[in-house]
């Protein structure tokens, strides 16, 4: 049984929910999001409030009501307040601009690195910081990995392209004046 997919999902003003066929379309405010309906859940709107239920006992149908439920949530959460992740630049000479749909990196190559922004995903540039937004949490995830990967934090200084207050497991490094006695 699903603990996730039991909970009602209550849908905000200005926020609707059709189904047609094997889609489901979540509309509001700032957007419109499909998501694909799992087999064996069924879905039912009363009321701004949506449920969901499993037609059977089968596991993947148990597995699929937590994962629509989930889906759909997020999706909600979306149209209505959209998803930011936040990455920091760290490095002496590391600089980050926008150049219309591209996203130009300078992070210690001999050459810069241009990173294509794609459509639905709203970037900005502060300083250091790289806020990337969007109202699909997927894309948004995948787009700020894909950014981070680029150059990622080494383990001795720090240097690189981190998550905001993520924590950077340090190594030592070299200990000067640890020579062996004769």
């Amino acid at each position: 049984m699903s603990r996730l997919g039991k909970q009602p999902i209550t849908l905000p003003s200005g926020v609707t929910l059709q189904i047609s066929g094997n889609l489901i379309t979540v509309t509001g405010p700032k957007g419109k999001i499909d998501v694909p309906k799992l087999d064996g859940v069924s879905v039912m709107i009363t009321d701004n409030i949506v449920s969901l239920t499993p037609e059977n006992n089968i596991k993947q149908t148990q597995m699929n009501w937590g994962t629509l439920w989930s889906h759909l949530t997020n999706a909600v959460t979306g149209v209505t307040e959209g998803f930011t992740k936040t990455l920091e630049i760290e490095g002496v000479g590391f600089k980050v601009s926008l150049e219309g749909k591209e996203l130009v990196l300078k992070v210690g190559f001999s050459h810069l690195v241009r990173f294509a922004i794609p459509d639905g995903i709203n970037i900005t540039v502060e300083k250091n910081k790289i806020v990337v937004s969007g109202i699909e949490k997927q894309k948004v995830g995948h787009v700020a990995a894909s950014i981070r990967k680029i150059k990622e934090p080494e383990p001795y200084l720090g240097k690189g392209i981190h998550y905001e207050n993520e924590v950077i497991r340090r190594k030592a490094g070299k200990k000067a004046g640890a020579t062996a006695t004769k």
